[in-house]
């Protein structure tokens, strides 16, 4: 029964509210970035929605780490990608004003491509080394800027909950620019919405964000970026529930 009450409460409550609120928040990105402040209109609009989207769903968030980071501080953060729910979470409270590295596909959906374009997120385009190039060449520029960067190195969300391998890009741009990576560890997001085809209603499953220790350079070239790599892999790996410990080959890397 209360199943049935939450899917209601979807239909008739929460969707169209992250309808308008989508609607809005493009506009809002759209008119700021055009006027004025791109520091502030290309984060925070962002940031509001993805918190009001959690908080019309009904579903409960818990931050640890946060003391970790440094004010000021650029870092490159690298997040384990249970499913479309990551984005909600991270965007609206992780607390830094970052950039994401996405998809460059995601353009296409309705107002939140125009509001990612407005906002001067990454693109990534695989299909062509030039492509490929400037992508790298977009993120070192925002970094450079004094922005953080957000990224799933896994490069596709999970199909089963469980982590599959990292990827060494976004390794090898902080060993480049000599900046700390710092992993972050989501967990319910799967459970919240499994990844799957078409139109899926939301399970209500409380969501957690775990910040953890900042991974700093300890020298520059492969075996950095390897040892990085394996770290951070580690440290999300860590703090994940029982249920999804452990590796998990993914079709889509």
């Amino acid at each position: 029964m209360i199943t049935f009450l939450y899917r209601i409460y979807q239909l008739v409550i929460a969707l169209p509210v992250l309808v308008v609120l989508t609607i809005i928040t493009a506009l809002e990105v759209g008119i700021g970035m055009t006027i004025g402040n791109g520091h502030f209109w290309g984060y925070y609009p962002g940031k509001c929605w993805a918190w009001l989207i959690l908080k019309s769903l009904l579903l409960p968030v818990k931050v640890e780490g946060r003391e970790h980071l440094e004010k000021g501080q650029s870092y490159v953060f690298v997040a384990n990608h249970q499913g479309a729910f990551d984005i909600f979470l991270i965007y609206g409270h992780l607390g830094r004003n970052f950039k994401w590295m996405m998809k460059h596909q995601l353009r296409k959906i309705p107002f939140v491509g125009y509001a990612c374009e407005k906002s001067h997120q990454i693109m990534v385009d695989k299909s062509g080394p030039s492509k490929i190039r400037k992508t790298y060449d977009d993120a070192r520029k925002i970094l450079k800027e004094g922005y953080s960067v957000t990224v799933f190195p896994e490069g596709a969300r999970t199909f089963t909950g469980h982590m599959a391998r990292f990827r060494k890009g976004a390794f090898a741009l902080a060993d480049e620019l000599q900046l700390p990576i710092v992993p972050l560890t989501i967990n319910g997001s799967f459970d919240v919405l499994p990844r799957q085809r078409g139109f899926n209603f939301v399970n209500w499953h409380p969501l957690s964000l775990t910040i953890h220790q900042p991974i700093y350079p300890t020298g520059q070239g492969a075996e950095n970026v390897e040892a990085t790599m394996r770290q951070a892999y580690d440290s999300v790996m860590s703090a994940l529930v029982p249920e999804y410990q452990g590796y998990a080959e993914n079709p889509d890397q």
